[in-house]
């Protein structure tokens, strides 16, 4: 044996795919875990934090009263922050969050791209034009809904024009599909520049505040509206798992083992965009938390849409809490806007992702 083979050790044997699936199954089951638990965390800790703070220990007593589990209640002041104030905008940044996670795993999914992200489709930009609509022309025919139902009704035209326009001979590529996508945002960019242009000072303030992103007037209303798209969404999104999982293996291999591809893509399209512009009509312009909240867990437990997409659904909500929390505290008496939050973190994060995509792939070319 020469010297070169005793110094250099031999490679162990390769781990087995049944030990890795085992292996990434209790890394799910732990991230779920943990993330069930630090929103457990989290939630009575933004209940209580602001500028009438509230001890954690009186926001779980008031919670508990309420519930009819013993407790007491505090007083009126307190009581009516908690409820009228901090738990609808708790549970709004939960909802929107966990909206806009679910459909960006389902958008990398569907296009097998990691840098898809809801927006490409359309659907951010066209409920965008819903919204600046209305504020622009003082359009008022449904009281203080206007905004939120012209902004989700655009949303949803917007993808079905980006769906329809990008199908050919009965079917529709992913390239056609993104590429449809980017004109329509263009397009769409327009239009609100010209809302802009026409519009007073006190409109262009509020659209300008609209399209910063913000859930500073959440209600139980909006709550309540968000909820039904938001749970439909959320709650349809795992039973495609499986056939997400198939279309990675690629659109041909998918379909000889019986996935439907074209009904699978209209299906998670409206999916998606029932997720993202419910969202979008009540917060405004969110960006980057459906990129980078599922790429976060498919390095930490790997591609499995079984466990991606409800886990892209609790990090998101956990992320947009934290980042809600951040937003209205970290600056007071001012509150920063959150989609400029999210896009400060993310952006970074996205030149990374594309930077670490590259060399993976070997270039672009």
């Amino acid at each position: 044996m020469s010297v070169l083979e005793k110094t250099v050790p031999k490679p162990g044997p390769a781990p087995s795919p049944t030990a890795t699936g085992r292996r990434r199954r209790t890394t799910a089951w732990l991230l779920t875990a943990g993330l069930v638990v630090a929103l457990l965390v989290l939630v009575p800790v933004a209940a209580g934090t602001g500028a009438y703070p509230v001890p954690v220990g009186d926001v779980l007593a008031s919670v508990q009263h309420r519930m009819g589990l013993g407790g007491g209640a505090l007083d009126r002041v307190a009581e009516s922050v908690l409820w009228n104030v901090r738990f609808p905008r708790i549970v709004l940044a939960l909802l929107v969050g966990a909206s806009l996670g679910c459909a960006g795993a389902l958008m990398q999914g569907v296009f097998g791209n990691p840098l898809a992200e809801p927006g490409v489709i359309g659907v951010s930009s066209g409920a965008a034009v819903g919204a600046v609509a209305a504020i622009a022309l003082g359009l008022n025919f449904l009281g203080t809904w206007t905004v939120s139902v012209l902004a989700f009704a655009a949303g949803l035209v917007t993808v079905l024009l980006v769906y329809v326009m990008s199908r050919a001979g009965g079917r529709t590529e992913v390239v056609t599909l993104i590429l449809t996508g980017i004109a329509v945002n263009a397009f769409a960019g327009a239009l609100i520049g010209l809302f802009l242009f026409f519009a007073d000072t006190a409109a262009v303030n509020q659209i300008t505040f609209w399209q910063l992103g913000s859930l500073s007037q959440a209600t139980w209303p909006k709550v309540l509206a968000v909820l039904p798209c938001a749970l439909l969404g959320l709650a349809v999104a795992p039973l495609y798992a499986r056939r997400l999982d198939l279309l990675a293996l690629g659109e041909r291999p998918a379909r000889h083992l019986g996935v439907d591809v074209e009904r699978l893509r209209i299906v998670l399209v409206l999916v998606i965009a029932l997720l993202t512009a419910a969202a979008v009509s009540v917060s405004g312009i969110i960006g980057f938390v459906g990129l980078v909240v599922p790429h976060l867990l498919r390095m930490a437990a790997g591609p499995g849409h079984r466990f991606l997409l409800p886990g892209s659904a609790l990090l998101g909500a956990l992320v947009l809490l934290a980042a809600d929390l951040t937003a209205r505290t970290v600056a007071e008496p001012a509150e920063l806007p959150l989609g400029v939050l999210t896009a400060l973190i993310g952006s970074p994060f996205f030149f990374w992702l594309l930077r670490r995509t590259r060399r993976k792939q070997g270039g672009w070319a």
